[in-house]
C-alpha cells in the first residue's frame, strides 16, 4: 500500500491555505486525499491545529477533530465529513471544521491524519485531548499536511 499520506488539491504541503477556508471567510474544510493506509486499518482519524498559537493566545487552537473515518476513505470532498464519521469539539466551542484564524500573523496549521487498529468509542463532544488518549497504543501510522494562513 506505500507510506500513508495527507494530501489536498487546495495547497500543497507548506504552502499557503486559500482564504476560504479561513474561519472569518468561508469556513469550509478543506478537499483532503489520503493513500498508503495500512490493510489493518480499522479507523483514520485527523486533527488540525495551530501550533503557533501557543505565542498569541497561551495555547495549541485545536481547528478540526474527526474520528472512525472509515479505513477505505481516499477522498475527503470540501466542506464535507465522510458517512459515519464523527466530528469532535474545537477550541471554537463547536463540534465542527474552524478553519485558520491567526489574530497576530501568518501561522502554520497541521492537518495530522492517524490510521489506528481499532474504532473509537467517544461521544460526539469529545475533545483532541480524549481522542489522543483513545488513539494510544492503537496508531499504525501517522502523516502531517502543513498550511500557512496570515490574518
Amino acid at each position: 500500500m506505500g507510506e500513508l499520506k495527507l494530501e489536498s488539491t487546495a495547497f500543497s504541503d507548506g504552502e499557503e491555505i486559500p482564504r476560504k477556508y479561513g474561519y472569518k471567510n468561508g469556513n469550509v474544510s478543506p478537499p483532503l486525499k489520503i493513500s498508503g493506509v495500512p490493510p489493518e486499518t480499522e479507523s483514520l482519524v485527523i486533527i488540525m491545529d495551530d501550533p503557533d498559537a501557543q505565542a498569541a493566545v497561551g495555547k495549541l487552537w485545536v481547528h478540526w477533530v474527526i474520528w472512525n473515518i472509515l479505513p477505505n476513505t481516499t477522498d475527503i470532498p470540501e466542506s464535507s465529513v465522510p458517512i459515519g464519521a464523527i466530528e469532535g469539539q474545537t477550541d471554537f466551542g463547536e463540534n465542527h471544521y474552524g478553519g485558520p484564524a491567526p489574530p497576530d500573523k501568518r501561522h502554520t496549521y497541521v492537518f495530522k491524519l492517524y490510521a489506528l487498529n481499532t474504532k473509537l468509542d467517544l461521544p460526539q463532544n469529545s475533545n483532541k485531548t480524549k481522542v489522543e488518549n483513545a488513539m494510544e497504543n492503537h496508531i499504525l501510522a501517522e502523516t502531517v499536511l502543513k498550511g500557512t494562513y496570515a490574518p
